[in-house]
């Protein structure tokens, strides 16, 4: 019998673009995370970068169990010093390949979100989870510190949040999760991917160009001052000019509102 692949990509190919979804396949465990999970999931993503077409991407777990049940625990506690490292580094790899992609990455979270998933969850620029989701960082209680992209959490949840969501390592439900702005959205089940759909089906009807560059604009403003964030926004407005996405769609805009006062 052929070994299922770790990773699942799922190309869907629309008259304005690519969405893909990419989705850890190992649902009988959580959809938890090895090193060939990991390696599987960095080597599927960057696979994606330079696609043209791209306009949104979709990463979830397969099975409504999981979006990814945290590290392998066999994996954890076979770790050294160096190979705790190189391991960790794995993970946070995860994490950059999805911040680095030019396109808005949706996480679908269907299930359990924990640790090493939750640091890919908080990497995603939007987050719906159905309301049976259950979300922790467990680490501490395996003796370990929450590290790599759980540093993400402090701009999503603020550090009071933070420090009881890492300190306690205890779980919180979907609902507490919205309520901390862990997550964006959070629907039934049987709503999650009409969810996701109307996300993608938004992203997609925006201007290609427009949409790559509020993401590269986003990612700059997590790092600047805000005097320097609007200069670079100023910046990013003349590169869309560089084009004729703009007038164009201007254009289309000005075109449906006259038809509607006629």
């Amino acid at each position: 019998m052929t070994e299922s692949p770790l990773v699942l990509i799922r190309h869907d190919r629309r008259a304005r673009g690519t969405v893909a979804t990419v989705s850890i396949n190992n649902p009988t465990k959580l959809n938890r995370l090895g090193h060939a999970q990991c390696q599987a999931f960095i080597d599927a993503v960057a696979s994606l970068a330079d696609d043209p077409d791209l306009r949104v991407v979709v990463v979830t777990g397969e099975g409504d169990r999981a979006f990814m049940g945290g590290a392998n625990l066999f994996e954890l506690g076979a770790l050294d010093p160096a190979k705790a490292r190189a391991f960790l580094t794995l993970i946070h790899r995860m994490s950059k390949v999805l911040r680095d992609l030019p396109v808005p990455v949706i996480a679908r979270v269907n299930g359990w979100c924990l640790g090493a998933g939750l640091e890919v969850m908080a990497a995603c620029d939007m987050r719906v989870a159905s309301d049976n989701a259950m979300f922790g960082m467990p680490e501490v209680k395996v003796g370990l510190p929450s590290v790599v992209e759980a540093a993400l959490l402090p701009q999503l949840i603020g550090w009071g949040k933070t420090k009881l969501f890492l300190y306690t390592g205890e779980n919180i439900d979907a609902k507490e999760a919205l309520s901390w702005g862990l997550v964006e959205k959070v629907v039934a089940p049987t709503d999650l991917d009409a969810a996701v759909e109307a996300w993608v089906h938004s992203i997609v009807e925006a201007g290609p160009r427009a949409i790559r560059l509020q993401k590269e604009l986003i990612r700059e403003w997590e790092a600047m001052p805000v005097s320097d964030a609007i200069q670079a926004g100023i910046r990013s407005i003349a590169r869309a000019y560089e084009t004729d996405e703009p007038t164009r769609l201007i254009g289309e805009t000005i075109e449906r509102l006259k038809s509607r006062k006629r």
